[in-house]
């Protein structure tokens, strides 16, 4: 037995069903009304244009194919008179276009016939909790959301601003150290675009891409014949950012052979190209990131002491998500408002979605937030991003028990999902996962794939 209360609060606000088939028609609203429903249920799409008309409903049921209209028009004309009307489409012939024109539609789902009435009943109760505002306020906007993606005004990320500020009209070499996500390269862009260079050449460079023998050649250039295939000269990276800056990424990633080449270019500013004997002047601005110990690699021999302390002439380090939550509010809105402006969405954030997202962890960081909000103005129902739609996301995105795994287990197994997602589209999978494309081929490499 459903409780009274439950019973009375369903049968205040009628369910409207558009069927054609009578059986079907009868047996929908035979199921829901001993659920406790109170449904109104018509055949055709005059009829059910004409009560909506002249009432709303919260929730529409409704086929696709009718008669000379379809449930697309339902669709259109409940949600223009209730905008936040949950419409159910259902259909035994879909198509691509109708699935595109009801999702370009807001229907909140789409269901394939035939179908268990416990999953249409099941959908409904998805629908009644995204349409409960007593529980799901929408989040309070947040004015004047900063056009750059460095967002934040946690302490920390104060203080980096400060450091910012004062380093970035000099020429010092900055040493950007925090874990992968946390914005090291929207760091070295600010410093970029606050410095005297800002109108020459910014140039980031992801080390631990690039196989040690050809990073020389990358950086420094090459003359034609100085090995073979080199049949035309090459210039390097630091010449190319003439005026500019070279942004270093994964430097603690480098090969401990090209350590000493690169810490002669810091101390000279001079490239060699290979096969050249005369060496080049050259000014540009060195900013490097790191998401590994340098120190302790440098206890361990791993990594040249008298680099690190070349690098280090001003260290800036980045705090991961976890320990500044007061910016995830801020970094939310920030891209739900850019995904809405570029894919032209209206989703809308509530309340108990954004707290979901505050109490999460994020061990990918940033990148990770800016990828699940994505993803959800996308995919979330009825253009409403809830505390349901973002557990289900997390869940999904954390199915493994990742406390048995290794980092190496866990990213291999992100990369296998993302790749599966884009259907092998290793370009797109790159951006997804927020890494170079030839980073990713080396990792598939790496996993024998």
């Amino acid at each position: 037995m459903h409780p009274p209360e439950l019973v009375q609060d369903r049968a205040m606000q009628k369910l409207l069903i558009v069927e054609d088939d009578q059986s079907v028609r009868t047996t929908m609203v035979t199921c829901l009304e001993l659920e406790g429903y109170s449904v109104e249920a018509v055949s055709s799409t005059h009829e059910a244009l004409d009560r909506l008309e002249k009432q709303s409903y919260p929730i529409v049921i409704s086929d696709i194919y009718l008669d000379e209209r379809t449930g697309i028009d339902v669709l259109r004309t409940a949600r223009r008179q209730n905008p936040d009307c949950a419409v159910i489409l259902m259909t035994g012939r879909g198509s691509m276009e109708t699935v595109m024109a009801a999702t370009e539609g807001g229907a909140f789902e789409y269901l394939a016939k035939p179908f268990e009435m416990a999953h249409m009943i099941d959908t409904i109760k998805r629908a009644e909790k995204s349409l409960d505002v007593a529980a799901d306020d929408e989040a309070p906007a947040i004015d004047d959301i900063p056009d750059t993606e460095m967002v934040g005004s946690s302490p920390k990320m104060v203080e980096i601003y400060k450091t910012i500020s004062l380093v970035a009209p000099t020429d010092a070499t900055v040493l950007i150290e925090g874990e992968t996500g946390t914005g090291k390269e929207l760091i070295a862009r600010m410093i970029h675009r606050n410095s005297r260079r800002a109108a020459q050449p910014f140039v980031p460079v992801d080390c631990g891409s690039i196989a040690p023998s050809l990073l020389e050649s990358e950086l420094f250039g090459t003359l034609k014949g100085a090995y073979t295939g080199a049949d035309r000269d090459r210039m390097g990276v630091f010449e190319a950012a003439a005026g500019g800056t070279v942004f270093l990424d994964e430097i603690g990633d480098i090969d401990l052979g090209f350590q000493l080449k690169l810490l002669r270019f810091l101390q000279e500013r001079e490239v060699r190209p290979l096969g050249s004997s005369r060496p080049k002047k050259v000014d540009v601005r060195v900013v490097a990131a790191t998401n590994k110990d340098v120190q302790k690699l440098v206890d361990e021999g791993k990594f040249r002491e008298d680099l690190w302390y070349r690098l280090n002439v001003v260290r800036l380090t980045v705090p991961p998500l976890c320990e500044r939550p007061s910016d995830i509010p801020l970094l939310v809105h920030y891209f739900l408002k850019r995904y809405n402006e570029r894919y032209k969405f209206e989703t809308k954030l509530i309340d108990s979605g954004l707290k979901a997202m505050e109490e999460y962890s994020w061990p990918g960081n940033i990148r990770q937030l800016q990828h699940m909000v994505e993803r959800l103005a996308i995919l979330a129902p009825g253009g409403r991003i809830d505390g349901d739609a973002v557990r289900a996301a997390i869940e999904q995105m954390d199915s493994r028990d990742s406390s048995s795994e290794t980092l190496a287990d866990t990213e291999a197994e992100q990369i296998r999902r993302v790749l599966a997602a884009t259907n092998g589209n290793k370009s797109r999978a790159a951006k997804i996962l927020g890494i170079e494309r030839k980073t990713l081929y080396r990792k598939l490499e790496k996993m024998g794939l």
